[in-house]
């Protein structure tokens, strides 16, 4: 009787599972536990991110559907993904949602089978679904984040990737998510501030076309009608607009020889770095770009730090996103001595491209150990110091650009009006 009791007990579920480890490898296993939360978090106290949970008795959970999709065996990804392309926001909403799906005791495989559900943009749910069947088919998901460089960069990669091997994913992701937000509220202000200095520059330009190519043959034909002489300016103004009318089709092949030609020298490197070069020394907008520069360099060092990066290949990361051929060079430089046993600090102040206040504030945080922490402090002064100026560059704009407006359509009404004067005097003593 004892034993017809025991064979009617249903035994305890088992979960069959996979996750990543530590060392990034693929870990398989089986879980005997009451549910499916159960084994997640034994999962987890292993150090190790699940991936995909299932019941041994071959009752797919609802939530697996999509992994019972034909796998693609792709080994590399294909040109499509390669060069697919999505907008910023998204790539914001995706890395937070996620974050918090892992967070609500999800796996990888079941986040991404949600998102690729619940988010509505075409471009997302191709790109949702690809990552998604990479994990099926046995990449890691920073291995699968790397076969679409046009969406996900090398720093985020590389975040998750440490995310993935300190079993620490979620958390990753939401930093992820704080830094992308700071860069994109930067890149924003910058943008927002030269908005209305390049409408004035725009409309301005448009005004003084409309005046010497529509004023100026209305002024000729009336001065040709009454005859005489055409005072200085009034020449020059109407020579102006002869060189337009006529020669035109040479200035377009001049910019479009020029354009051409500027692009064929900056596609070398010695052309290149040269550009780079005198891009920081412009006056105003190289003081821009290197503030700038200093509020990224600091923002994204101090979030490799921050989440177990080494120096070094953090050094790498921030040089491939430094956009400038010149500073990658003196970064470049600024890593072998700290191969060779120089601190960073040290080095970049060797190479002159940071102020001494920048090196100063990270040689404290070099001795204090709080090397992260004072990056983030750093970049935060150094984005005050890029809304300062760009502040006050957006503000002298406008009154530059009217004054050269109002200077030059005061020329050419000077120069109608003395052609108008010129006119009404010969009248005055032309015999009737």
């Amino acid at each position: 009787m004892i034993l017809d009791f025991a064979l009617i007990i249903d035994p305890m579920p088992q979960f069959a599972y996979r996750a990543r480890d530590a060392q990034g490898a693929l870990v398989e296993g089986v879980l005997d536990c009451a549910d499916r939360s159960i084994a997640i978090r034994q999962i987890e106290q292993k150090r190790c991110i699940p991936i995909k949970i299932e019941v041994i008795d071959g009752k797919p959970q609802p939530t697996r559907k999509a992994a019972a999709a034909p796998k693609v065996g792709i080994a590399s990804a294909p040109a499509p993904i390669q060069s697919l392309k999505i907008p910023h926001g998204q790539l914001l909403i995706f890395t937070e949602q996620l974050a918090h799906l892992l967070q609500a005791g999800m796996t990888l495989d079941e986040g991404l089978s949600i998102l690729e559900k619940r988010l509505k943009q075409p471009r997302v749910q191709q790109m949702t679904r690809y990552l998604h069947q990479a994990l099926v088919d046995g990449r890691s998901f920073s291995q699968a984040l790397r076969e679409m460089p046009k969406i996900f960069p090398p720093l985020y990669v590389n975040l998750v990737a440490a995310g993935e091997a300190s079993g620490a994913l979620p958390e990753i992701l939401l930093r992820l998510v704080k830094h992308l937000m700071q860069a994109k509220n930067l890149r924003d202000r910058v943008q927002q501030a030269l908005i209305y200095p390049a409408f004035l520059a725009v409309a301005g330009a448009g005004l003084i076309t409309v005046f010497i190519t529509y004023m100026v043959p209305q002024l000729t034909g009336f001065m040709s009608q009454i005859g005489g002489a055409l005072p200085l300016p009034t020449r020059i103004l109407m020579d102006i607009n002869h060189a337009i009318v006529t020669y035109w089709w040479l200035a377009a092949l001049i910019a479009v020889g020029v354009s051409v030609g500027f692009r064929a020298f900056v596609r070398t490197d010695e052309g290149l770095l040269t550009w780079d070069r005198f891009r920081l020394r412009i006056p105003g907008y190289g003081r821009v770009i290197r503030y700038s520069y200093y509020a990224q360099f600091s923002r994204t060092l101090g979030t490799l730090m921050q989440n177990g990066i080494p120096l070094l290949r953090a050094l790498d990361l921030v040089s491939e996103i430094a956009g400038n051929r010149y500073l990658e060079l003196k970064l470049t430089e600024a890593r072998r001595a700290v191969v060779d046993g120089a601190t960073l600090s040290a080095s970049l102040s060797s190479q002159r491209i940071f102020p001494d206040l920048f090196t100063d504030m990270m040689a404290v945080g070099e001795q204090t150990g709080r090397f992260g922490e004072t990056m983030q402090t750093i970049a935060d002064v150094y984005e005050r110091e890029l809304d300062r100026n760009v502040a006050v560059i957006s503000q002298l704009i406008p009154p530059v650009i009217i004054v050269i407006i109002a200077l030059v359509v005061g020329l050419v009404v000077y120069s109608i009006l003395s052609a108008v004067f010129e006119a009404t005097h010969s009248l005055q003593f032309r015999p009737h």
